[in-house]
């Protein structure tokens, strides 16, 4: 039976996962779980992921939920997923998994925070929070700096001082992706003074087109919507929420 991905292209874990099985030929059934209309709350959806949340897989009669242990599951299942991806080495596993344990509990929450905080929260009928947005942006700026100063540190492109991509730089990479939904001028200042970031996704999206560009449309299209809906002359709630100076450091 085909694989199935249940996801939403609108958030960054989906996108790795179905990033993941295009740039490796994996064949695979993309189900929409439309978050704007709730579908992960659905009885249906619940049968498959308890918990609410996309993506989630079904392989025959295997379900699996949670991006990072889905990007594992695939890069073992599927054959001729090239080795880069997930080492068969056990120590380049290990630091895999470090990186990826820590994505979750840093960067994923500073760029969640920031993005939900200062800009999309209307848009999913929650009330902008200046207050956790400049805290989100103090650990995205720490996590931006712990990226550069020990993820990349080394000659490599890539993660761990690697010159070919691993499943940590895709979904670290679509995560941060997510700032797009931000205004210009508030994506380069938190991406501006971070260069060494700015080549590795640089070289992620070179790795991974033209599929990067294709997965990552619906993002494209929803900031454009946003931009739209934002009143003339207003910077879209993050003019208040987010110039808070960053002197925090993790």
């Amino acid at each position: 039976m085909k694989l199935k991905v249940f996801a939403d292209r609108k958030s960054q874990p989906s996108r790795a996962v179905i990033l993941f099985c295009k740039v490796n030929g994996i064949d695979f059934e993309e189900i929409k779980v439309d978050l704007m209309q709730k579908k992960q709350f659905s009885p249906e959806f619940k049968e498959i992921n308890p918990m609410g949340k996309v993506p989630a897989i079904v392989d025959g009669r295997f379900k699996l939920f949670e991006s990072h242990a889905i990007l594992i599951y695939l890069a073992c299942a599927f054959p001729g997923v090239a080795d880069h991806w997930y080492p068969a080495d056990l120590f380049k596993r290990a630091k895999i998994h470090s990186v990826l344990d820590w994505h979750h509990s840093y960067l994923r929450r500073g760029s969640v925070g920031i993005v939900l905080n200062g800009k999309l929260g209307p848009a999913l009928g929650l009330p902008l929070n200046p207050q956790a947005a400049a805290e989100a942006e103090k650990l995205l700026s720490s996590s931006l700096s712990k990226i550069e100063s020990v993820w990349l540190k080394g000659s490599g492109k890539f993660l761990l001082g690697s010159n070919q991509p691993s499943i940590a730089d895709i979904s670290l990479v679509c995560e941060l992706m997510q700032l797009e939904i931000l205004d210009d001028k508030d994506r380069n200042r938190l991406l501006g003074p971070h260069k060494k970031v700015q080549q590795w996704i640089e070289s992620t999206k070179k790795a991974t087109r033209p599929h990067f560009d294709e997965v990552h449309k619906t993002l494209y299209e929803a900031k454009e919507k946003l931009q739209k809906q934002s009143p003339v002359g207003e910077d879209s709630g993050m003019k208040s929420s987010l110039k808070t100076p960053l002197h925090s450091k993790m």
